[in-house]
């Protein structure tokens, strides 16, 4: 049951490291460490001092405390009654298929659309945008530019210019819809 329970230090300072895209000679060279050390200590071949873990963690930019942080379950599944749905009075409804996404690089969103429904202007910001037309045709204003995009259609763009959708068909448009970071 206690090794259950233990720490992996070094699987942790393991993936730390490759999150931040550092080989393990990059590590040492900030920890002031041997590149043969860090080897050690990410195979749990090696345990590090108390003095060794602090330099290591402050090489890695995170704290004691993060780096012990107990983590839940990742949850990976979402169920529809998850789901939060937004409706507003112009035929547009969003529903997030991902609760929690301020945590999260990306928003997933399903967008339905009534007949001649308009997303409201968004201001540019920093980030992309991008979608999958499920059903129906929506125009994609993009500045001064328009799109057509079609049942079938995928779009994608930097949302750095003043934009919106909008559909003018007479049938109900549906989108899987993707921010990135989240926007909602």
């Amino acid at each position: 049951m206690y090794q259950e329970n233990r720490v992996k230090v070094g699987e942790k300072i393991k993936n730390l490291r490759l999150a931040q895209e550092l080989t393990q000679e990059d590590l040492a060279n900030r920890a002031n460490l041997t590149k043969g050390f860090i080897s050690l200590l990410e195979r749990d071949l090696q345990s590090p001092s108390l003095d060794t873990l602090l330099l290591i963690l402050n090489a890695l930019d995170t704290t004691p405390a993060e780096f012990f942080a107990q983590e839940g379950p990742e949850a990976v599944v979402f169920n529809p009654k998850e789901r939060v749905i937004m409706e507003d009075t112009a035929g547009v409804t969003k529903e997030v298929l991902i609760a929690g996404a301020q945590g999260r690089e990306v928003d997933i969103l399903m967008v339905t659309m009534a007949p001649g429904a308009s997303m409201e202007q968004e201001e540019p910001h920093y980030g992309d945008e991008c979608g999958l037309v499920i059903s129906g045709r929506i125009l994609i204003y993009l500045g001064d530019d328009v799109y057509k995009a079609s049942k079938g259609d995928a779009f994608y763009y930097t949302a750095n210019k003043l934009h919106w959708i909008e559909n003018k068909s007479e049938k109900m448009a549906k989108i899987l819809w993707i921010s990135a970071p989240p926007s909602f």
